[in-house]
């Protein structure tokens, strides 16, 4: 049993079809990247996954650890442990980034705690950072590190990342690789990985710092190809997403 299998998902957003017939499959300690040109589906499959309640799941099946959570709230999944690092989340006013780490762990106190300010010091984040609103005036790499650190206080199980590479320089991109690298056990051999995890990439360079299993193409909806992360990713820098699938299905 796969930590994650999705079978024939259809998806509507305000009652527009935006995934069809969709197949998937993540093991346990597994990571996948998953490529494809904007409006592809790619967001909308990941906010499917957690559950946002305009992503309407039409058709097939959502499995999670063996339970099917198709019909569950996005807080019930996200109990289950599954937990999403947006692409451009929002500022969020009268909370503290010190206070959010907190309820990530399951800490209400509203004190900010010393496994917070551990868990800040990995991303570099100052006590200055802690008691700044969330987000509120964060450079981009700032904002990326923001939410990799409330990911290590969740710590869930199957990790969702949705262009973590994107707007990124190469410092912060060496730190914010190595704590996703954390989180999903890679400096583990195979057996002793534990979290799984799916990003989403446009240019791939996240592969340069997280070791990846698989690589998927998406277009119109659906995963048109699936193969070895260095293999899918030259075929589409020198042809392109369509050249790639085409190869993809003849080889």
């Amino acid at each position: 049993m796969g930590m994650l299998e999705i079978k024939e998902l259809n998806l509507e957003v305000d009652g527009r079809p935006v995934l069809r017939n969709l197949d998937l499959r993540i093991e346990k300690g597994e990571c996948h990247v998953l490529l494809g040109p904007n409006g592809s589906g790619k967001t909308s499959l990941l906010l499917g996954i957690l559950g946002f309640p305009r992503y309407r799941v039409t058709g097939g099946r959502i499995v999670f650890n063996g339970k099917d959570i198709a019909n569950l709230t996005t807080a019930e999944r996200v109990k289950l442990g599954i937990g999403l690092a947006f692409q451009n989340p929002p500022v969020i006013r009268g909370i503290r980034l010190g206070e959010m780490v907190n309820l990530c762990r399951g800490d209400k106190s509203g004190e900010i705690s010393d496994e917070t300010r551990i868990l800040a010091k990995k991303m570099h984040f100052t006590e200055e950072f802690l008691e700044r609103d969330v987000n509120a005036g964060f450079s981009g790499g700032e904002i990326k590190r923001s939410e990799i650190l409330q990911l290590m206080a969740q710590d869930p199980d199957f990790v969702m990342l949705d262009e973590p590479d994107s707007g990124v320089d190469i410092e912060n991109m060496e730190l914010i690789g190595g704590m996703i690298g954390e989180l999903l056990h890679r400096r583990e051999r195979p057996s002793r990985r534990f979290a799984s995890g799916l990003i989403i990439t446009h240019l791939a360079t996240i592969t340069n710092y997280v070791d990846v299993d698989w690589a998927h193409v998406m277009l119109g909806g659906r995963i048109a190809c699936s193969g070895k992360p260095d293999q899918i990713i030259r075929q589409i820098s020198e042809g392109g997403y369509e050249k790639c699938v085409r190869e993809c299905q003849t080889s």
